[in-house]
């Protein structure tokens, strides 16, 4: 049986599955010889022009650069440089469109032409053959040679991959696709370079059989190459039968050596290497010329060109320049300018996209030469993408499966078999650009793949993190135990002692002291504790004459006190919310002096409140002549401040009837009797003071009960300040039920007033008579000192009490600003309720106060 390479030799083909016989129209482009295109006002150099990934940029913008001189680096084989096709000036570095189907930018280095084509220094290799392969596959590296039949896969990486690997080496010269003539004019006009290209091919590879693959309908290309063809060059020129895709690799392979390309693999699987006719020019550029790929042969075709053929067109050469060169004529109705032919190309978003490494041809087509897809129809099952796919597949599967994102179907079809190669999508009756569906899966698939391959490596990259930080915790505890070790050998050696083990000792001691030490008291905190101490003392011995009195009154005293300030702010608060509502100056200046009553009235209480307590105190220490003198004084401080809030009301009650601009003869009423009132409860305070006074004098040097009897008249005293103040809100009500007949707004208003005051009028009563009881309770079974101190904080609660009623009846008649309109029925009615409260209140009062007294 003769072996694959003896019937190679022989003649034998075979052959592939599906294909299809499109028009070729060649003729258009392959009749004249290649020309140079000529250096456009502008280069633009994309960095990844091939399969792989792209290089490091080693210029500038604004740098010189010559012909041939690498602008990008990569030191692996995946990655190819990019070279200045002619000399000029970098005068950017920016994103810009490139030639692929997506139409997205990429970074490019943009170079202005100089026109002076100035060379840099070459490195040639004339004597390949003494030169080790690995030298040369660098060389072609180094030179950015990728594959220029259409794939861009780097040539060097691909040559490694084959070395020791492969036995048949193929050039493939097909050029099946419709309307391109780049590799035939090359072939044609450049034959003898073409096979010096395959000689250094040969020369890496080491193959035991060279095959050249061209299609029978090149004539021409065939009768060049078999001129330049030796017999000592061991190469085959192998003519195939016209069919399209015969010129895709695998395609090529299988009928050149019958050998299947496994799925998902390369040809160098199955020990074949192939390399395109221009690639194999642009190595013999590299090796003996020492010319880096700065050029490629691009085919201008499509009727809507004037100039026809093929040109030598600079690297970044912008496809708007040769357009403009080569007279395009755009069809007015469906322009169009596609990169490749018509069954693999695609269409270009705008003309200023320059040419790659990639790019073979540029076609131009007009409407009535190939036409539009109309619309996309439904699918009706004729098989016929399925009997034409060179690769077996299942077109109409992998499409239904592409359109429904279902990829991991397409992936168990095989889509990534698809060379892309568009016979489905030709012989479709549907008119299905099935094509497209295969490319946007395929895109999806690599995406998904690469998310894949980086979660992996930041797992590994995380895993490893975590090892290595086990790793070093575990050396530092071993480190520490061995110095621990070490250290305990020595100190054991010299007979002293550990002086780790001192030190945890000496911190133990630190924190023993710290606990056993006092925690700093404040001045009032010590002092509170000292007389908590002295009054158990004092409970211990008997209680002498000289004991302090208990200080559970002082403590009430400034509860309420706290009490009556939080009131006093809230009323302030109440009252600022009230002037802010007001409108004139005139009732502006009516709550200022408002808050002067109010400031004048606290400061009284708390210089009543400060003697009442320097005089408790006092006389618990001190005989009864200090006690009388110091009441007397608390009586004039007492006085003092009643004349002095009497005073501030008549004044605001002045300034609060000139505001009444409705009925003034109401409002001077109203005035005067708050007034009266105001002094009549000052005299009323003052007498209060004056009687009790005598007897807490007298009580020192006289039996309990009189002190008992003076305990009774401060709480009659109480009661008496309470009603009052009932009195007082009912009196003052009346007035404001009056005013409502002129002014609805103001007299609801002073009602709620009414009632507030009325209920805290109530409330402080039941605090006096409360407060008042106890320290009665007390002086009954403690000795007459104890009786003199609470006389004397009743008489202080009796004066507050009295206090507290004039500084309502100053309040209440006092106007407020408008707020609700309210009609005068409604007003009296919550006046009537307010009084009806109020005297609820003070009732209630009344009783718990018997109720006290009887227990």
């Amino acid at each position: 049986m003769l072996s694959i390479i003896e019937q190679i030799k022989q003649g034998k083909l075979w052959d592939f599955h599906g294909g299809i016989h499109p028009a070729e129209n060649k003729d258009l482009s392959n009749k004249s010889p290649i020309v140079n295109a000529g250096i456009p006002q502008e280069l633009v150099l994309p960095l990844k022009q091939h399969i792989g990934s792209k290089g490091d940029i080693i210029v500038a913008v604004g740098d010189k650069v010559q012909k041939g001189q690498p602008l990008t680096q990569g030191d692996i084989a995946m990655c190819v440089p990019v070279h200045a096709p002619t000399s000029g000036t970098i005068t950017a570095i920016e994103q810009r469109t490139t030639a692929h189907p997506s139409g997205l930018s990429d970074l490019c280095i943009v170079i202005a032409p100089d026109q002076q084509d100035t060379w840099c220094d070459k490195t040639t290799y004339a004597d390949y053959e003494d030169r080790d392969p690995a030298e040369l596959i660098d060389a072609i590296r180094l030179n950015g040679i990728a594959g220029l039949g259409g794939a861009g896969f780097p040539t060097a990486r691909k040559l490694q991959g084959g070395l020791g690997n492969v036995d048949i080496l193929i050039i493939n010269a097909a050029e099946c696709e419709p309307y391109i003539t780049a590799d035939d004019r090359l072939m044609r006009d450049y034959a003898e370079e073409v096979i010096e290209g395959v000689r250094i091919l040969r020369h890496i590879i080491s193959p035991k059989l060279t095959i050249i693959g061209i299609e029978d309908n090149k004539p021409e290309a065939i009768k060049a190459l078999e001129q330049h063809v030796k017999e000592d060059d061991n190469i085959l020129i192998r003519v195939v039968p016209t069919k399209y895709p015969s010129g895709s690799s695998k395609q090529l392979v299988k009928i050149l050596t019958g050998r299947e390309v496994p799925s998902q693999s390369r040809s160098t699987s199955v020990g074949v290497i192939m390399q395109n006719v221009g690639t194999a020019f642009a190595i013999k550029r590299a090796i003996i010329d020492g010319e880096p790929l700065i050029e490629r042969v691009v085919t201008l075709t499509g009727e809507a060109f004037k100039e026809r053929g093929n040109v030598f067109a600079m690297l970044g050469t912008p496809i708007a320049y040769l357009l403009d060169k080569f007279g395009y004529k755009a069809d007015k109705k469906h322009p169009r300018v596609i990169i490749g032919g018509s069954l693999m190309g695609f269409t270009l978003p705008h003309s200023n996209v320059p040419i790659t490494k990639m790019t073979n041809c540029i076609l131009a087509p007009k409407r009535k030469e190939l036409p539009l897809h109309t619309y996309e129809m439904a699918c009706i099952r004729c098989s016929a993408c399925a009997d034409v796919c060179p690769s077996s597949l299942l077109p109409q599967q992998l499409q239904w499966y592409a359109k429904d994102q279902n990829y991991e179907k397409c992936e168990e079809y095989n889509l990534q078999d698809c060379i892309e190669c568009g016979a489905c999508a030709y012989v479709c009756p549907s008119e299905i650009p099935l094509v497209q569906y295969y490319r946007q899966a395929k895109a999806e698939i690599w995406a998904r793949s690469q998310d894949e391959i980086n979660a992996e490596r930041a797992r590994q990259r995380f895993e490893a993190k975590q090892a290595r930080m086990d790793r070093d915790k575990a050396e530092r505890e071993n480190r520490f135990k061995k110095a621990a070790e070490t250290r305990r050998e020595e100190m054991a050696k010299t007979g002293g002692d550990d002086a780790v083990a001192a030190a945890i000792a000496r911190v133990k001691a630190k924190q023993a002291a710290a606990q056993n030490e006092k925690p700093e008291v404040k001045p009032a905190v010590a002092a509170a504790i000292a007389a908590a101490k002295a009054k158990q003392a004092a409970s211990a011995q008997g209680a002498t004459s000289e004991t302090l009195p208990d200080n559970s009154e002082m403590a009430k005293l400034r509860e309420e006190r706290k009490r009556q300030a939080r009131e006093r702010k809230a009323e302030k608060e109440a009252g600022e919310s009230t002037t802010s509502a007001s409108s004139n100056d005139s009732k502006k200046d009516a709550v200022a002096a408002a808050i002067a009553r109010a400031k004048a009235k606290k400061e009284a209480q708390q210089a009543e409140s400060e003697s009442n307590s320097g005089t408790s105190v006092e006389t618990s220490e001190a005989d009864p002549k200090k006690a009388a003198v110091a009441a007397a004084v608390a009586r004039a401080k007492a006085r003092k401040a009643a004349q002095q809030g009497e005073a501030q009301s008549e004044v605001t009650s002045e300034s609060a009837a000139e505001t009444e601009a409705i009925d003034p003869k109401k409002a001077a009423v109203a005035a005067a009797v708050a007034r009266a009132k105001a002094r009549k409860a000052a005299q009323q305070a003052e007498a209060q003071s004056e009687v009790t006074s005598e007897p807490a004098a007298e009580t020192e040097a006289v039996d309990p009960k009189k002190a008992a009897v003076a305990a009774a008249v401060a709480r009659a005293k109480a009661r008496k300040a309470a009603q009052q103040a009932e009195a007082q809100s009912e009196t003052t009500s009346e007035p404001a039920a009056e005013t409502e007949a002129v002014d609805p707004k103001k007299a609801a208003v002073a009602a709620a007033v009414a009632r507030a005051k009325a209920r805290k009028a109530a409330q402080q009563a039941e605090a006096q008579s409360e407060s008042t009881s106890e320290p009665v309770a007390e002086t009954e079974a403690i000795d007459p000192k104890k009786a003199a101190v609470a006389a004397a904080v009743a008489r202080a609660k009796a004066r507050k009490a009295a206090q507290q009623a004039e500084a309502q009846s100053e309040v209440t008649p006092e106007p407020v600003a408008e707020t609700e309109a309210v009609d005068p029925k409604k007003a009296a009615v919550a006046a009537a309720v307010a009084r009806a409260k109020a005297r609820k209140a003070a009732q209630q009062a009344a009783k718990e106060q018997q109720n006290i007294e009887e227990d």
